[in-house]
Parts: structure tokens; C-alpha cells; sequence
């Protein structure tokens, strides 16, 4: 600003020097009174000049102060002039400028809280990596899933200056109280201590279904969806990772309730008859004194009662009730179960959650019948129910011989069984029932011997 008034007070004092020199070479004046008149003419003119310059100094400072706002990002302030001149045109224009700006930084804004929102409230483990394999972005999913505790060091960020400041910290919001944030560890870090199903599948960044091993959530089918862009003209890689293993489950299990529904639907109608022709041949059978012929008809009667029994329990499990969810009662349901079978209880503590009280009696009555039947000491069949934080766990335990990896493998299939007289559908009930309460069933070998099946259920 100064400069600008520097160059108008000289333009104005070289203007009036010019001005004056022909009428000074014509007068009749002295010398002193010639440079007398000079001086007092020049102070004039500078008084002049500043106060005709101290509105636009004013108005020039104000418009610098308003750009070096917008610089800050700050759009907040506006300019009052009523001049009449370019002046007030500038300002206004400044004006309609700072509220346009405005208005896009607060639609950005609210437009990156609602992006912050998606990315933390996504069921999917987000995670954006630069091209130097540093981790840019993730969301809770991805902290929780790959919770590095602090002891983690990573070689690569020391060696590279980034162990206090983390690269490219997320601007979207800061993670959850108790979450650590992963934002400036390398892919490679994060996958130190996980499978190498996962380390192959992200380092090789192949993209579809991948399984990993059993942990205490069972085993787990995942797919993954990859993507390249450029940010801040460096190339970057986006993983979405997805759980799979229930909604595979669902589906797997609507086809078999679809299947168990035309085969029940086709048994019914087939039975009808049959029932009908043999009561029919009971009484014919009875009339004439053909014995024989009775215990045709019976043993028919007894095997068609059987089927129906049959067509029965699978429609149960085909047509299974939405739960209803009430506070469990631990002592009467244990009780109950005691009066059906024989097992040691352990509760360290009373367990509050909402549940099916009937759905989750069957469901331990299945598994209490399948642990007295594993081949292992009756008396050490054991029901364990325990809570944590956020989720209950109940577990039955046996010491029979355990399963094998293919037998593992379908034991939560619809009609497979390995009993001679088993109907395939005691675990698979159990894994509906289970994936009704939005729970896992969990079924692993235990380190000594026998069977440890889990059934988790969120308190939530």
C-alpha cells in the first residue's frame, strides 16, 4: 500500500512542479521567493494527495486483509463501502466471491462428514495405500481387523522418518476411543502376524474369494475388490475387503429350504394316497383272516408314520419362526436340559442377554446330544457360558474323537451326517437358529481331545 501512495504523492508532485515551471520562468519574483512558493505549492499538493488517498489506502488495506483471509481459507468476512465509485464495485464483487466460496466450503465440508460417516459406519474393511505401500486412509473395519497394539515397529517408517508423524493422516475424522489409527504403517507391517492366505491374496492384489483359517470365529470366507487411482498425482490402491461367510451361509441355506420344501411338498402328496390305500387293505386284510397280509400292511403303516415323522422334521427346519427375543433365564433353561440329559455346568458369573429362550434351548439340546453321542466319557460333557464386553459365549465340550477336516467341512450341511440313523439336520438347525440371533457357530477340535462347539452372541 505504501508503495501505491508513494507513487501517486510523486506523480501528483511532479505533476504540480510542471505545472508551475512556466509560470515561475515568467514572474518577476526573487529566487527565494520563487523556491518560497515552490515549497509552500509542493506541501500543498502532498497534503492534497493524502488526504485524497486516505479512503483508498483504507479501502486497498481492507481488500488485502480480505485476500489474505481467503489464503487462510477463511471466507467469513465481508466489506462495507458505499462509495459510488470502482471502489464499491470491487468490494461487492469480493463480497459475492467470499459468500460463493462459502458456501462450497461448507457443502465440502458436510459433504467429507458424510464421507467420514459411510467410510467408519461400512461393514467392509476399507484400506487406501500410496504408492510406496503406505497406509492413507482406513476405517474402523480395518482397525479393528488388523489392530496393531503399539509394540508394533515398523522399520521401513523409522528408516523413512515416520514413526512420530504419521504419512497422510486421515482428515476425515479422527477413529473411535480405544481404536488405533493405521495411518502411516506399511501394508507389510499390518500383515507381520496374519495368515499368508491374506499376505497372498493383498501383496498379489487378487481380487475374489479367498478363506481364511479357523481362528475363534470359525473359518471365515472373505472377497476382496481392488482399485488404482491418482491422488495428489501419485498413485494410489484401494482394498475393500468383505465378510462373506454369512451371507454364503444364507444363501447356501435358503437352497436347501427351497429343495426340503419341494421334497416335503412332493412326499405330502404322495402320502395321502398311500395312507388312504392302506387302511383300505388293513380292513380287506382283517376280513379275510390273511395274517400275512396284516403285517404287510403294518409294517407299511409303520415305515409311512416314519416318513411323515421324516417330512415333518425337516419342515420345521425349513419353516423356522423369526426369534423372540426375551431375557434368557440361565437357571431354567439349564434345569430343563438337566432333566434330558447329564453335563457339568460352568457360569463364573450371572450372563444377561436377549434371546429365543425355545430356539436356544433346542440349539443346546442338539449339541448336548451330539457331545453324549461323540464316543467320549459321558461325565465330561461340560457347558461353559460366559460373557465378555459385548459378546456371551457358550461352548460344549466333550472328550470324544473330535472330527476330521472333511467331516468339519459339512457338518453344518443339510443331510449330511455320519450316524447310522442321524438326519443331517441337528447342526444345521443349530447354524440357523444361530444366524437368526446374528451369532457365529463355531465348531473346533480341542488340543487334548474331543469337541469344542462355540455358539457367540453379540449382548448387543
Amino acid at each position: 500500500m505504501r508503495l501505491i501512495k508513494t507513487k501517486l504523492l510523486v506523480a501528483a508532485l511532479c505533476a504540480t512542479a510542471i505545472g508551475m515551471a512556466p509560470m515561475l520562468y515568467l514572474s518577476d519574483l526573487s529566487v527565494v521567493q520563487k523556491a518560497l512558493l515552490v515549497t509552500a505549492s509542493l506541501c500543498l499538493c502532498a497534503m492534497a494527495v493524502k488526504v485524497c488517498t486516505a479512503q483508498i489506502t483504507n479501502q486497498l488495506g481492507a481488500l488485502e486483509i480480505g485476500l489474505l483471509n481467503f489464503k487462510d481459507g477463511e471466507f467469513s468476512s465481508t466489506l462495507a463501502c458505499k462509495t459510488g465509485d470502482e471502489f464499491e464495485t470491487l468490494c461487492q464483487l469480493y463480497n459475492d466471491t467470499a459468500e460463493t466460496l462459502r458456501r462450497e466450503k461448507q457443502w465440502l465440508y458436510q459433504r467429507e462428514l458424510m464421507l467420514d460417516k459411510v467410510l467408519h459406519s461400512s461393514p467392509d474393511v476399507l484400506l487406501l495405500v500410496n504408492d510406496q505401500m503406505y497406509v492413507v486412509l482406513s476405517n474402523r473395519q480395518a482397525c479393528e481387523f488388523f489392530h496393531p497394539t503399539s509394540k508394533v515397529e515398523d522399520s521401513d517408517s523409522q528408516a523413512n522418518g515416520v514413526g512420530a508423524t504419521r504419512v497422510g493422516a486421515n482428515s476425515l475424522g479422527e477413529k473411535s476411543v480405544g481404536t488405533k489409527s493405521l495411518e502411516g504403517y506399511t501394508l507389510g507391517t499390518l500383515l507381520k502376524n496374519k495368515p499368508d492366505t491374506l499376505k497372498d491374496v493383498l501383496l498379489d492384489n487378487r481380487e475374489g474369494l479367498f478363506t481364511l483359517p479357523q481362528d475363534a470365529n470359525g473359518i471365515q470366507t472373505w472377497h476382496m475388490a481392488t482399485g488404482t487411482f491418482l491422488l495428489n498425482n501419485q498413485t494410489h490402491r484401494l482394498y475393500i475387503l468383505k465378510q462373506m461367510t454369512r451371507e454364503l451361509n444364507r444363501q447356501e441355506v435358503s437352497v436347501w429350504k427351497k429343495v426340503i420344501r419341494v421334497i416335503s411338498h412332493e412326499l405330502n402328496n404322495s402320502l395321502g394316497p398311500i395312507s388312504s390305500l392302506l387302511h383300505s387293505g388293513q380292513i380287506v386284510g382283517q376280513q379275510n383272516g390273511n395274517t400275512r397280509l396284516v403285517r404287510v400292511f403294518h409294517t407299511i403303516e409303520e415305515r409311512i408314520a416314519h416318513l411323515n415323522q421324516f417330512v415333518q422334521g425337516y419342515g420345521r427346519f425349513a419353516k423356522l419362526p423369526p426369534p423372540v427375543l426375551v431375557t434368557i433365564d440361565w437357571d431354567k433353561i439349564t434345569a430343563q436340559l438337566s432333566n434330558q440329559c447329564d453335563f457339568k455346568l460352568t457360569m463364573p458369573e450371572a450372563v444377561e442377554v436377549k434371546a429365543d429362550a425355545v430356539q436356544v434351548e433346542q440349539l443346546l439340546i442338539n449339541l448336548l446330544k451330539n457331545a453324549h453321542e461323540s464316543g467320549g466319557n459321558p461325565q465330561d460333557v461340560e457347558l461353559v457360558i460366559k460373557q465378555t464386553a459385548s459378546q456371551v459365549i457358550i461352548e460344549v465340550l466333550d472328550s470324544g474323537k473330535g472330527m476330521t477336516d472333511s467331516v468339519m467341512t459339512n457338518a453344518l450341511v443339510p443331510f449330511y451326517s455320519t450316524k447310522a440313523n442321524g438326519s443331517g439336520l441337528g447342526l444345521a438347525l443349530c447354524r440357523e437358529i444361530t444366524d437368526a440371533h446374528n451369532g457365529h457357530l463355531v465348531i473346533q477340535n480341542r488340543k487334548d481331545k474331543g469337541l469344542c462347539v462355540r455358539f457367540i452372541l453379540d449382548r448387543a
